[in-house]
């Protein structure tokens, strides 16, 4: 088990140096001035020499990088040049709303697929089950911008059960937050929820074909004991790989959730710092949202050896 975490391991710190490089690569060493293009094509000469000499652009490329990575490792990067605090201080307040959006997602992602999909392996063959399977594909067809649009038509504009977006902080209380966050939340987490259950299904109808289960059935175990304590186990591992990709997603990918509802996340705040050229802002965002992602994929390595021995004695050997 050790060999297995320190090559995981290794493999994590590879990843993330690869990542650093091209971020770098993009941002910083691309053809064009970095500086010029944060200023605006009409600039001032000498406000962008200026600039480029607060920024450090006028050192070698590499001296430049090594800095900027011994500065990631002491949890500074760097000032903002569009809000002029620390893009540390950005991102710890932008990760306030971003990380529990995301955490909700995926626990109502998480309970709806697998909910649904004992539900539907249980009662298969019967009306209702179809009618849950014809609702998860159209959860799978259904874009997240007009899934989240029809939200808040209804439950915001319509009955006025939630508000229509902002976020009122932590400090408001934990209820009016999570209630600015249960709308966007079931957005991102609908369609997660329904390619999940699509995969568990699949997982669960096999094994319920194997002779384990109909052994288990044969001494007397009942079809929701053999479904649950002998099926479900063996349908994990396939669905372990999709949450982790879906919890990447929901990390990363909820930019346009995030500016439907306004909310002051991860997303919105790269979305701004592209807008208004802030190329120090959009190199953080982009490196943390990496690491969560490179982070996540760890810890999904690590529940796929606990569930399966077998995977850890291979890797380690």
């Amino acid at each position: 088990m050790i060999g297995f975490l320190l090559g995981r391991a290794a493999a994590l710190a590879a990843t993330l140096a690869l990542a650093s490089v091209l971020i770098f690569i993009c941002l910083d060493i691309a053809p064009g001035d970095p500086a010029a293009y944060m200023m605006g094509l009409n600039a001032d000469p000498a406000a962008i020499a200026a600039l480029r000499a607060e920024l450090g652009l006028d050192a070698p490329p590499l001296q430049r990088y090594v800095g900027w990575i011994a500065g990631l490792a002491r949890g500074d990067f760097g000032v903002s040049y569009t809000y002029r605090v620390p893009v540390a201080d950005l991102l710890w307040e932008r990760a306030q709303v971003s990380a529990p959006l995301a955490a909700l997602a995926f626990i109502l992602s998480a309970v709806l697929a697998f909910a649904s999909a004992l539900f539907v392996v249980a009662q298969r063959g019967t009306l209702a089950a179809r009618l849950t399977l014809a609702g998860a594909q159209a959860a799978i067809a259904a874009p997240n911008f007009w899934l989240a649009l029809l939200l808040a038509l209804t439950f915001s504009a319509g009955l006025g059960w939630f508000s229509a977006g902002g976020f009122p902080g932590w400090r408001a209380g934990v209820w009016p937050a999570l209630q600015a966050l249960i709308l966007p939340a079931v957005a991102l987490a609908a369609p997660q929820a329904a390619i999940l259950m699509r995969v568990l299904r699949a997982g669960l109808m096999e094994a319920l074909n194997e002779d384990y289960v109909r052994t288990a059935r044969a001494k007397g175990a009942s079809p929701w004991r053999a479904l649950t304590r002998h099926a479900l186990p063996n349908a994990l591992l396939p669905a372990l790989s999709i949450m982790g990709l879906q919890a990447s997603f929901l990390i990363a990918g909820a930019v346009v959730i995030e500016t439907v509802f306004y909310l002051p996340g991860l997303g919105r705040l790269a979305m701004q710092a592209i807008a208004q050229r802030d190329l120090i802002v959009v190199r953080g965002v982009v490196m943390v949202l990496v690491f969560a992602s490179v982070l996540i994929a760890f810890i999904v390595d690590l529940l796929y050896a606990l569930a399966d021995p077998r995977l850890r004695r291979a890797r380690a050997s």
